[in-house]
């Protein structure tokens, strides 16, 4: 598939005269081998503890301030991760989950079905385009961003866990809803293609879409409803919050032992951020 890119000098937006930080692809995708490194980041295990404590020492190093939110949810510690800058009560948020599935139920050889999932599009991939954007985000956006790291999203239908548990806990706790949730997942397959998931707000869908097709990212941010998932974005849904859920569901490694970091494109990372970060720049 060739997908339409920009160079890096050509990639410098520029909103009211000031120029932007570059979304750097290259630098995300080292977040996605660091994570790698950690092995499998299962909740309540030590890779777990330790991209937590790896996720905040990033955003502190970026001039973010960094709140745990802590759930107590059938036995299981829950631990969402929330950075922001400033106190405005409006907000964007941006989200993706850290945790990885404990099996690879998928797999297609049933002797590695109980192996963990390595999770490098399903999981990596989401946490290294917010900690790029955390470098890259300026302080005066239009509408300032809260971002949001999301505990056990990945585990459903294992023994006693349940699907987007941190992020439904987050939005039952929550008191000041974003005007809108952007959930990032799997969106670094370098056989990258976006379809607009059919539960996410079209108004918010339309305009993102528009911004990937004016930087020449058309042919990867496909204009075509596909899919109805349940992910990270639902609860916001159910909640009457705006929200659009930005994934490659599409993805043949999902679930399995084969969800390595070279399934994974510095340039899928790239599209996807240099799209949200124009987007976030155009709003009012």
């Amino acid at each position: 598939m060739v997908i339409g890119y920009l160079s890096a000098s050509c990639r410098t937006l520029k909103m009211k005269e000031k120029s932007v930080p570059d979304f750097d692809g290259q630098r995300a995708y080292q977040d996605v081998l660091f994570q790698m490194a950690l092995g499998p980041r299962i909740p309540e295990t030590e890779g777990h503890l330790r991209v937590q404590q790896w996720i905040e020492s990033i955003l502190l190093e970026n001039q973010w301030e960094v709140e745990h939110q802590e759930h107590e949810i059938k036995g299981k510690t829950i631990i969402n991760l929330i950075a922001y800058r400033g106190t405005s009560s409006r907000y964007i948020l941006l989200g993706a989950h850290y945790d990885t599935r404990m099996y690879a139920d998928l797999d297609p050889d049933p002797a590695l079905r109980m192996l963990p999932v390595p999770g490098a599009n399903d999981g990596a991939s989401g946490v290294a385009l917010l900690l790029e954007m955390s470098r890259t985000l300026p302080d005066d956006l239009p509408v300032p961003v809260q971002l949001v790291f999301f505990d056990a999203e990945d585990n459903g239908g294992i023994e006693d866990w349940e699907w987007i548990m941190g992020s439904r806990a987050f939005v039952q706790q929550l008191e000041n809803p974003p005007e809108a949730a952007i959930i990032v997942d799997m969106i670094g397959d370098s056989e990258l293609n976006i379809y607009q998931e059919q539960t996410s707000d079209v108004v918010i869908i339309e305009q993102i879409w528009k911004q990937a097709k004016l930087l020449g990212y058309g042919n990867v941010f496909l204009p075509e409803s596909k899919h109805s998932i349940i992910d990270d974005h639902t609860p916001f849904i159910e909640a009457g919050i705006p929200a659009v859920n930005i994934i490659d569901i599409n993805y043949p490694y999902w679930h399995t032992t084969e969800d390595t970091a070279d399934k994974v494109s510095s340039q899928s990372l790239q599209i996807v951020g240099d799209t949200l970060l124009s987007w976030l720049l155009s709003l009012e």
